[in-house]
């Protein structure tokens, strides 16, 4: 069969792979931060600081649901892409078909369990009284698109590991342009709200979930989708949890540390929480190249080590580390300095920007430690260690980050100390990334290398 949108990232230039690769990620991320901070955006300029508040209250929560299925994708799209490097089409085929119907299951599981429990998730957050209300009807329709956020973040990390980053980044083109008219249609002519905000979201996720599953379904690939033959095969879907699991409950669980740093933000008022909201959609124009960079390098160093190319794997992972910085040394200085300028495009709050600019001055200048978090953490679920990924991530994160908060906070009630505790988790998380990857994996390697010619 022939192999027409996939790409083999085993051989050919290092760096120009890894770019070509990895910039449909990067414009993907652009448009999907895009029409989440279009969001924000009409919510915050045609509805009020309320309707913003209620986005950003929301929005942990909303992440905590998207991160469980991205890590779910990002842990088995490791399995797809070894199998892809070794030329197995028959157990990538099994794979992926047993990772859809998987996610295809926990997609409409979680998503009524969503809408039940709304009311408790936004008690977990402490959501102000002034917003509750927005905020329950935002988040429960919400979650009527978690089904197709699950069933896209497969689809996609499928189309990824087997080399093929543009048509995800076509899709979300199309999903963010989408999403954007509506929520002008919606809020601006009729009068919806933040109802209009949420509905807009999820037609253009089941959008961008149609046009993936229809490539799968249509493509002359080692990928195609035959809907006949999904099934969950046993000793497949063990293999995808082995690696995937670990990933969606790091994420989960980072997703759901978040919702208690975002209790710190909700008892400074609506304008904190407001301002904030703002920065974190700027901020992740900021991480945009990092996450980018960490999406593609799974990818490439389990195609490598499927293909049996260690040092190709090793090279590639610092190549992708140069390029991550040198990215972040351009993006970080443009957005620190119009900082004030990016949070008034949300609000025109005057408290809410200044709440907006401090966050972004405290966590822009220690990006680098982002970069190496994403990247290397990335790198160790590459090599299959799937569930050590998990702990350094729980373990930076959540625990150091937590402990951080408890101790600041206690001493010193501030809202810089909850925005501080952003960088010490990423710190934390890549020192414990970066050194379990020199000692586990790279100097090991090194060592087998030189004293057992077999391992050539």
């Amino acid at each position: 069969m022939a192999r027409k949108t996939s790409t083999d990232l085993t051989q050919g230039n290092i760096a120009k792979q890894l770019l070509l690769f990895a910039l449909p990620i990067l414009m993907g991320q652009v448009f999907q931060n895009l029409y989440n901070s279009v969001d924000s955006i009409v919510a915050g300029n045609f509805v009020g600081t309320t309707a913003l508040a209620a986005v950003t209250s929301s929005a942990d929560i909303s992440r905590l649901l998207v991160g469980f299925f991205t890590g779910l994708s990002a842990g088995s799209g490791v399995l797809f892409a070894r199998h892809f490097g070794a030329k197995d089409d028959k157990k990538l085929h099994d794979s992926i078909h047993t990772g859809l119907l998987f996610s295809l299951i926990l997609g409409v599981t979680m998503a009524l369990t969503g809408i039940l429990i709304t009311p408790l998730l936004l008690k977990m957050v402490d959501c102000p009284a002034d917003v509750w209300t927005e905020s329950v009807l935002y988040l429960r329709i919400y979650f009527v698109g978690v089904l197709f956020t699950a069933l896209y973040n497969v689809a996609a990390g499928v189309l990824r590991a087997v080399g093929d980053s543009r048509h995800p980044f076509y899709y979300l083109v199309i999903a963010s342009c989408t999403n954007i008219a509506l929520d002008l249609l919606f809020v601006t002519v009729f009068q919806m709200g933040v109802a209009g905000v949420a509905v807009a979201t999820i037609i253009s996720q089941f959008i961008s979930v149609s046009l993936a599953v229809r490539q799968m379904l249509t493509a002359d690939d080692v990928y195609k989708l035959a809907v006949r033959e999904l099934k969950i095969d046993k000793q497949i879907l063990k293999e995808v949890l082995v690696l995937g699991l670990p990933a969606a409950i790091q994420a989960g669980l980072i997703s759901l540390s978040n919702l208690f740093v975002q209790r710190y933000i909700n008892q400074f008022g609506s304008a904190a929480m407001a301002g904030s909201g703002a920065a974190k959609k700027i901020d992740s124009y900021a991480g945009m190249a990092a996450m980018s960079l960490g999406q593609a390098t799974p990818a490439f160093i389990a195609q490598n080590m499927g293909a049996k190319k260690p040092e190709r794997a090793f090279r590639g992972l610092w190549t992708v580390v140069g390029m991550g910085l040198g990215a972040i040394s351009v993006i970080g200085p443009i957005i620190y300095f119009n900082s004030g300028s990016f949070i008034r495009l949300f609000t025109k709050d005057p408290a809410a920007v200044a709440y907006g600019m401090a966050m972004i001055h405290i966590m822009l200048p220690l990006y680098g430690l982002q970069v190496f978090h994403q990247i290397f953490s990335n790198a160790v679920r590459g090599f299959g260690k799937s569930l050590v990924v998990m702990f350094t991530s729980i373990g930076g994160l959540i625990v150091c980050r937590q402990i951080f908060l408890a101790v600041t906070m206690s001493k010193n009630p501030a809202i810089e100390n909850v925005f501080w505790g952003y960088p010490v988790g990423w710190g934390c998380a890549a020192v414990m990334a970066v050194l379990y990857y020199l000692l586990a994996i790279r100097i090991p390697y090194g060592k087998i290398k030189k004293y057992s010619p077999s391992a050539k």
